[in-house]
């Protein structure tokens, strides 16, 4: 047999697949082998520690020695796409995705047309709900709940497919005319309704949402009133906002069907709520004989946990993320044993973002008890870098190589950004220790993702100033729970994936 005198980078292949427990894969269903888009490798593989004999003798010479330890260590660099990494990042977050409502659907004839509900329906009219999966793209985009039923949605915008199936979420709702109205009477700005209960919407303290729809009719007729805001608190009646794109006024909504956005949350958790998950890492190496090019020689990363993410932002570039995981073994399989059992899905495209055109928000401002919309710190920013650290520590025993478990720390949030200098208020703050929150917000293809810490505490701050050059402030943050401010407000790091935002979002 010809065997291969090299193999290339670019054959290689990452998958990541859920254990069972830690350093053990499921059985029963088979494991599910997600495809990862890595742009480059970080210390992936084992580690190992020899220690030599080395007795006093005449000879002056070692004897050998053996092998005694093993750290195993995977990390990667990709970009950062709307669906690549919802997944995978509920590792690092010790926690499961909140989602509203999402069912496995088909689309059924009739007059109107429907989506055909598996068991049962969490829709309900006015809900705005997006598919995803189906073969015509009309079936894809977004729709208007206008009738539910046990097994069956009726929705706008359907096409005739009848049989193709796809996935539809619930991504929003409309109210009825004139129900939605803004109150800034209050300390916070409230969304007010009266025929519809805004419990409804699984809406929690610290996520983000988004007012308005590209219609004018479905958006308020005060700018100021459409946009990012974030929830404080919700009722039978009201939504209550305490951060918001601008300062909201009075505005009764006569005649609007005001439309309301939300997506996904995943934040860290508390007591019962925190979940671990172990994972192991697949990189296929290609095939070591060239008559055999089936024959897939991979390594994995065993008992992987998730140990360091950082997400990076830098000005003219794209949005890029590093993963670092922590495991307990690795593992080498020839081409003729095979890759380990399981199906491999394959990768689903999306577009990458884009830190000059797809990032809408980035605000930093002293946290207020009276104010949805303080004053920012800065207006414009270079660069910004977080990073989450489980601060993980590898258990060692006597009689195993590597480890046989992982410990976790503390759930721990940073942050550095470069700011363009035009107050020293931003300087102030970092002297008088001031209590911040950040938030930022990234919008693609109508999709996006909304990321805020709210609360985090300034260091740095020493202006930087170049002839010649614009004066620049680099700034570092370390976070802490909001709720010093808010019971409720308390996480440290909450990210909310809309599957889908209208075009006001983009602009």
């Amino acid at each position: 047999m010809a065997t291969a005198l090299k193999i290339a980078s670019n054959i290689t292949g990452l998958r990541f697949a859920e254990e069972e427990s830690i350093g053990v894969l499921p059985t029963s269903p088979a494991p599910v082998w997600y495809p990862l888009e890595p742009n480059s490798y970080d210390d992936f593989g084992g580690e190992l520690t020899r220690i030599a004999r080395n007795p006093i003798n005449p000879s002056r010479q070692r004897k050998k020695g053996n092998i005694v330890d093993l750290d195993s260590s995977g990390g990667f660099e990709t970009d950062l796409t709307q669906e690549n990494l919802q997944r995978i990042l509920q590792g690092f977050f010790f926690a499961d995705l909140r989602t509203k409502s999402e069912k496995s659907v088909a689309v059924i004839s009739g007059s109107p047309l429907a989506y055909q509900v598996t068991a049962g329906t969490d829709f309900e009219a006015g809900d705005l709900i997006a598919g995803k999966g189906f073969v015509s793209s009309a079936n894809n985009g977004l729709g208007l709940v206008t009738a539910s039923a046990s097994g069956s949605v009726t929705r706008t915008g359907l096409v005739a497919a009848t049989g193709q199936s796809g996935i539809v979420s619930r991504v929003g709702y409309q109210f009825a005319s004139g129900d939605a109205e803004i109150d800034a009477s209050g300390v916070f700005p409230r969304l007010v309704t009266t025929a519809k209960d805004c419990t409804d919407f699984g809406l929690i303290p610290g996520e983000f949402c988004f007012l308005g729809g590209d219609a004018s009719i479905t958006q308020f007729a005060t700018v100021a009133n459409n946009g990012w805001v974030r929830v404080k608190s919700v009722g039978t009646d009201f939504i209550e906002f305490d951060k918001a794109s601008d300062t909201m006024v009075t505005d009764a909504g006569t005649g609007k069907t005001i439309r309301l956005f939300f997506g996904r949350v995943l934040k860290n958790e508390l007591g019962t709520t925190i979940k671990r998950r172990t994972y192991q890492l697949e990189r296929t190496l290609g095939a070591s004989e060239t008559t055999q090019p089936t024959q897939i020689q991979s390594e994995y990363i065993v008992g992987a946990v998730p140990s360091e993410f950082e997400l990076t932002l830098n000005t003219a570039d794209k949005a890029t993320c590093s993963l670092m995981f922590m495991g307990t073994d690795n593992e080498q399989r020839s081409g003729v044993t095979g890759v380990k059992a399981g199906s491999r899905p394959a990768l689903v495209e999306s577009d990458m973002f884009n830190t000059s055109s797809d990032i809408k928000r980035t605000k930093l401002a002293v946290v207020s008890n009276n104010n949805e919309a303080p004053l920012p710190l800065f207006g414009f920013i270079t660069e910004l870098t977080m990073t989450i650290n489980n601060n993980l520590e590898p258990n060692k025993a006597i009689g195993v190589l590597g480890s046989f478990e992982v410990t976790e720390g503390t759930f721990q949030i940073d942050a550095s950004m470069t700011a363009y200098f035009s107050d020293v208020a931003a300087v102030q703050a970092v002297r008088n220790n001031s209590d911040v929150t950040l938030d930022f917000h990234m919008v693609q293809g109508n999709a996006g993702i909304s990321i805020d810490i709210p609360m985090i505490g300034l260091g740095d701050g020493r202006l930087n100033v170049e002839q010649d050059q614009a004066i620049t402030l680099p700034l570092s943050a370390e976070a802490g729970t909001g709720a010093k401010y808010d019971p409720n407000m308390d996480h440290t790091l909450l990210m909310v994936f809309y599957d889908y935002l209208p075009d006001l979002a983009d602009a």
